[in-house]
């Protein structure tokens, strides 16, 4: 509002509007008590009380923040505080009412009157405020169901919380671009009935015939919007909706998740999502133990190698969040670790992070920093991972893979690091890969650390270092998996390239992979009578790569085979049709951990394994690939390489 000068806000209207409406309901609450004798007999005592409920009122509605709401939006939470504000004024209005009477010679207002001025003024308050809200709602909603030009007809699937909120954000919204046709029940409880307005038509089975139905009556959608996400909507039921809707010609989409929807809600902004990848995987949701989590983390200092790979940096990422005492960050690769070095620091300005470029295979250089930083606990992430290219360089695989880890499990033992996280690969169960059988000595190698480590304690060399492995498969959208390179390919056009059409891989997000990581580690910390034994995360069923590839497809607009062709290329050096999490003979077990098995693999002598290693490293510097081989045999006798399996097929 302006009046020449003087500008005044919406919010002062309304507060100015509050006091005059409290004088008038102390005047009306006195008036349905007495009648006329308000303005007679109790004439000195209601002329004191306007002014006093009015400077009541002016503190008691601030101080309860009436004000920061608005009229268009009110809500219960609203009116929870317009009680709470109501009551305190009548309460203290009878109060000193009181004591004015007693102190000053008029006649007392009736005990009553204070509880007639709160229920009166409840509804001059109350009223005004949610009235406006439902003039406005129904303006909205005597709108032309066809809508303006260009609004876009939806049909949801997925009847909840995150529905009702669409819904009404599109009431509210004179000029939004969906109108909500219908809603699909998942649970086909409530069909038949409706939410604020719109019908609930049937379930998820009764997909296609609603859609024809809808456009029988001049209403088909033209677009479906799930309203779900896992672990609400399993995922089978995702991918036979992403199939029916491709049947249908309609585009899949999701609303953001619920935070992040309401979060949208309050700036005025909705946007729908595309379909994630990671939405089609069958996974299970592990419940996670957040107290031994923050426990294991809150307070310690950590040191993260490998910080600037993908598992490294998520690592990073939710460790900070845990709150500890210092972070170290510890990669080969420059601007990976300078990437997650500014990320963390912007998100996480209070923790003490110190950024250290570093080779894990630089065994005094490793020495030194874990000397110098004197970490609680470490994980170490740091690996190489591509299969094909480790095939070719098998040197550099062991000296990363498996003498790095050996400097890193050295340095924790040697200053009694409280835990040392191994990150492993279900490509070390049964290697066919020179990088599947340098995980898995690196594996034997902590196993065998964490067995001699109570001997140690015991005779007062070196405190009792837990070595915790934890094993699972391959991270979504990680680096060198398969998801970026589909996309690189979808962006030309084609085709995706598979290599068979059997081929099968576990597969979790990087972010459920590192909560789990967490998970694991804070019970092998927890659990020390289980040492020399290997934690493996529950990864649910194998993904077919093919299926995967055609899903990604469909998620991009095309059609499989027709629009984007598949095309399969052969295995490549050291793969595998199918990866497996677990020996046969290593007996899983589940832990108290929800998504962690204990997996029991062959031990090897640390003694021995040490001597061994020597020679391996030896071999690996001068690459003789000869040498490498036979001793890789010798430490892993399951490894079969691709020779061997040709060695063995001409011999029969």
């Amino acid at each position: 509002m302006n009046l020449g000068p003087f500008v005044v806000g919406r919010s002062t209207v309304v507060y100015l509007h509050d006091l005059v409406v409290t004088a008038a309901a102390m005047v009306f609450a006195m008036y349905l008590r007495v009648g006329n004798d308000a303005f007679d007999l109790y004439r000195p005592v209601l002329l004191a009380s306007i002014p006093m409920v009015m400077i009541i009122g002016a503190v008691t509605f601030r101080l309860f923040g009436l004000y920061r709401g608005i009229w268009r939006y009110a809500s219960a939470p609203d009116m929870v505080q317009l009680v709470k504000a109501v009551s305190v004024s009548a309460v203290v209005f009878g109060g000193l009412i009181s004591a004015l009477v007693m102190l000053v010679p008029m006649e007392p207002m009736p005990r009553s009157v204070p509880l007639i001025l709160w229920l009166v003024l409840l509804v001059a308050l109350g009223g005004p405020r949610f009235g406006y809200r439902l003039l406005k709602d129904s303006r909205l909603a005597r709108r032309p169901l066809e809508g303006g030009q260009g609004v876009i007809p939806v049909l949801l699937i997925g009847l909840g919380e995150a529905a009702a909120l669409f819904i009404r954000s599109l009431d509210n919204e004179p000029h939004a671009p969906y109108r909500v046709v219908g809603v699909l029940d998942e649970k086909g409880r409530r069909v038949g009935r409706d939410i604020r307005g719109v019908p609930v038509l049937g379930d998820i089975d009764q997909l296609a015939q609603v859609v024809e139905s809808l456009g029988q009556r001049g209403q088909r959608p033209q677009r479906l919007i799930l309203t779900k996400s896992q672990p609400e909507l399993d995922s089978g039921v995702v991918r036979r909706l992403l199939d029916e809707a491709d049947t249908l010609g309609l585009p899949l989409t999701r609303l953001p998740r619920l935070t992040e929807f309401k979060e949208a809600l309050s700036e005025g902004k909705i946007e729908l999502r595309p379909i994630a990848i990671e939405d089609l995987l069958g996974r299970p949701q592990a419940v996670l133990n957040h107290s031994a989590i923050t426990d294991l983390i809150a307070e310690r200092r950590v040191l993260v190698t490998g910080a600037g790979g993908t598992i490294g940096s998520e690592l990073c990422r939710q460790i900070a969040a845990l709150r500890p005492a210092a972070l170290v960050l510890v990669d080969n690769g420059e601007f990976n670790l300078y990437a997650i070095d500014m990320e963390l620091r912007e998100s996480f300005p209070a923790i003490e992070i110190t950024t250290v470029l570093a080779d894990v295979r630089n065994r005094d250089r490793i020495m030194r920093l874990f000397h110098d930083r004197r970490p609680d606990l470490v994980f170490h992430a740091a690996a190489l991972k591509h299969v094909p290219l480790v095939e070719s360089c098998p040197g550099e695989g062991v000296l990363t893979n498996v003498i790095g880890t050996r400097n890193v499990a050295d340095a924790a033992r040697a200053v009694g690091v409280r835990a040392m996280v191994l990150i492993s690969t279900d490509k070390a169960v049964r290697p066919s890969s020179v990088m599947g059988a340098c995980k898995r000595i690196a594996e034997a190698y902590c196993q065998a650390l964490d067995t001699v480590a109570v001997r140690d304690a015991a005779a007062g060399t070196h405190p009792a270092t837990r070595f915790v492995t934890v094993r699972f498969g391959n991270v979504l959208g990680s680096s060198g998996s398969v998801v970026p390179l589909f996309q690189r390919q979808l962006a030309r056009g084609g085709p995706l390239t598979v290599t068979d059409p059997e081929m099968r891989r576990y597969f979790m997000t990087v972010r459920e992979a590192v909560e789990l990581v967490l998970q694991a580690s804070a019970h092998g910390v927890a659990h020390p009578d289980e040492r020399g034994r290997i934690l493996v995360l529950d990864m649910g069923e194998p993904v077919r790569i093919v299926d995967l590839a055609r899903q990604m497809i469909r998620l991009s607009g095309f059609k499989p085979d027709i629009d984007v062709k598949i095309q399969f290329v052969g295995l490549r050096p050291g793969e595998k049709l199918f990866e497996e999490i677990l020996y046969a003979a290593e007996q899983p077990s589940r832990t108290e951990a929800d998504g962690v098995f204990l997996a029991s693999p062959r031990l090897i002598d640390y003694a021995l394994l040490n001597r061994t290693l020597h020679e391996l490293e030896t071999a690996a510097a001068a690459d003789d690939r000869v040498r490498i081989a036979a001793i890789l045999h010798t430490i892993v006798p399951e490894y079969q390489s691709p020779e061997d399996e040709v060695a063995v097929a001409a011999r029969i």
